[in-house]
């Protein structure tokens, strides 16, 4: 992604830059507790490991390995959506995202996260892309069943969050089976 991809008229995704930080840490603060709930990193998230996820961020993009992308609205963060990585070999990747919890409800991450799937088999021609979500997580699991994935299985207490393990739901896309505006 080399140029900003709009989402709505409002909203864009970007590229992270090291600039970023300060605000992106200060997005984390705001939103910890239910980012904490669902995301591994968030309880213990520092300015100093927002920093060092920028700088990685621009590092995995520079390695043509996927991306890291603010989500802009109004000229203000909101979110991150990326690519974790991608595996040229067998053309698939994975997408990951999380958003502030006064911006949802919105569409704003269902656009985000197609905008990715469109670059993922338009752009770079690949055959796979995978979203796994907490089983109990019903506003994540949302996007993917909207944007036309198929829930593949659950992999049981595949993460760690704090003291407990969260079943994820394994969905998958297939660029034959991709529709750019599901119903």
């Amino acid at each position: 992604m080399r140029e900003p991809l709009a989402v709505t008229d409002e909203c864009q995704l970007r590229l992270l830059e090291e600039g970023d930080a300060e605000e992106l840490y200060r997005l984390i603060e705001a939103n910890r507790p239910y980012l904490a709930r669902w995301m591994p990193w968030a309880a213990a998230q520092t300015r100093e490991s927002t920093d060092e996820f920028v700088r990685a961020s621009r590092r995995q993009a520079a390695a043509d390995d996927g991306f890291k992308a603010a989500l802009v609205c109004d000229g203000a963060i909101i979110g991150i959506v990326g690519f974790h990585s991608v595996n040229w070999q067998h053309g698939s990747t994975t997408i990951g995202y999380w958003l502030d919890e006064q911006h949802q409800g919105r569409g704003l991450m269902t656009g985000a996260v197609r905008a990715l799937v469109y670059l993922a088999f338009v752009e770079w021609g690949l055959h796979r892309v995978e979203i796994r979500a907490a089983t109990d997580n019903d506003r994540s699991r949302a996007i993917p069943e909207r944007l036309g994935f198929r829930e593949e299985g659950v992999q049981r207490e595949a993460e760690q969050i704090g003291e407990r393990y969260n079943d994820l739901a394994v969905y998958g896309l297939l660029a034959p089976e991709w529709v750019k505006d599901p119903a």
